[in-house]
């Protein structure tokens, strides 16, 4: 049960709808970083998310953003391999660096070395897929302790992540904030 009084629907949805005045501007960075053109595809971008809220422990997002990816990438099974294992995950070298650069941005800002930002540059990933990277992993280091941190309410059923997961993959994060 949420530790204050929202709307009944799952998760941040309802923290957005009683705040709208900061709704918008998080909407916006969501979208930004997960749904908006880049040469990480959206899948990918997700995954990031996906990985990062379960290493928070953060059930809801982690299945929101896992559902998501999975509709991306047309495979919950791999997303899942990903998530629970991403060295050993069928994941090209550079979504492997990628996602050991999420994790350590995951420990602290401090724990990310020159050596992390190398092994992600040599497998072939940009300044802008790094940046992107740190940014979605800090980003869903806030999310995650929002979600949790006001009890939002996570659905145990995983149909529920899936049926949002569509409308959310093809229209992106600005039209899923409920209004009140």
């Amino acid at each position: 049960m949420p530790y204050i009084d929202v709307q009944d629907v799952p998760g941040i949805r309802a923290l957005l709808a009683f705040r709208p005045e900061t709704a918008e501007p998080l909407a916006a960075l969501a979208n930004a970083l997960l749904h908006a053109p880049n040469s990480l595809t959206q899948g990918e971008r997700e995954l990031i998310a996906a990985f990062v809220s379960s290493l928070n422990g953060c059930t809801f997002c982690f299945r929101s953003h896992a559902a998501i990816a999975a509709w991306h990438l047309g495979d919950e099974a791999m997303v899942d391999a990903a998530v629970a294992d991403p060295a050993n995950a069928e994941l090209s070298p550079k979504m492997r660096s990628l996602l050991a650069l999420a994790a350590r941005v995951q420990q602290g800002g401090r724990a990310v070395t020159e050596a992390d930002i190398a092994r992600a540059r040599g497998e072939g990933a940009s300044d802008v897929e790094i940046h992107d990277t740190v940014l979605i992993a800090a980003a869903f280091c806030m999310f995650n302790r929002y979600v949790d941190g006001l009890g939002a309410w996570t659905p145990s059923d995983p149909a529920a992540y899936r049926e949002r997961a569509a409308l959310t993959a093809k229209h992106g994060y600005a039209m899923s904030t409920p209004r009140t």
